[in-house]
């Protein structure tokens, strides 16, 4: 067994473990979870990386099947950044989950039980009660008097000017560069 197939076991393994964990209530199980997929995500980006060389920048005579490809270097430093940012947002979360209830876990809601219970009947149900003359429609642009967009002209505001310049040029000179 060679290290690229043991690399890949361990990324399939920390996948599983981390998509396992993000399904949990608690959050800070989900942020292990979190965690532990932006180690795999890393881990895939250096098994995709290849062959380690020499760096890109280093060296003239270099040929290109000796230097290391760049890419998966910058996404991994990528990928780090947004684990770190996105692990610090989950760390306020529980933080302040613990402080308002004790607790880290996330509880259902009247409204969650309530929508988790309805039967593809009531969902029928709900799509008959609107109308397009229904004040509560789906959208609010359904007339154009009701639009909040108002497309304004110089009559209606004297700073307003209709005749601003382009930035097209109008002498050229016959090769075709402004003069």
């Amino acid at each position: 067994m060679n290290a690229s197939l043991v690399l890949i076991i361990i990324m399939g393994v920390l996948f599983a473990a981390g998509s396992y964990a993000m399904l949990e209530r608690s959050l800070t199980r989900v942020l292990i979870g979190f965690l532990l997929l932006g180690n795999a995500t890393n881990l895939f980006l250096l098994i995709v990386m290849g062959q380690p060389g020499e760096a890109p920048f280093f060296g003239a005579a270099a040929s290109p099947e000796e230097m290391s490809d760049p890419l998966p270097q910058a996404l991994t430093l990528t990928a780090i950044v947004i684990t770190f940012a996105v692990s610090a947002f989950l760390l306020a979360l529980i933080y302040r989950s613990w402080q308002l209830g004790e607790a880290d876990t996330v509880v259902d809601d009247e409204e969650d039980v309530a929508l988790r219970e309805r039967t593809p009947s009531d969902e029928d149900v709900l799509d008959d009660e609107i109308t397009p003359d229904d004040d509560d429609a789906a959208t609010d642009f359904i007339g154009t008097a009701t639009t909040p967009i108002r497309v304004l002209h110089h009559g209606d505001v004297d700073g307003i000017r209709d005749d601003a310049p382009t930035d097209l040029p109008t002498d050229t000179v016959d090769g075709g560069d402004p003069r």
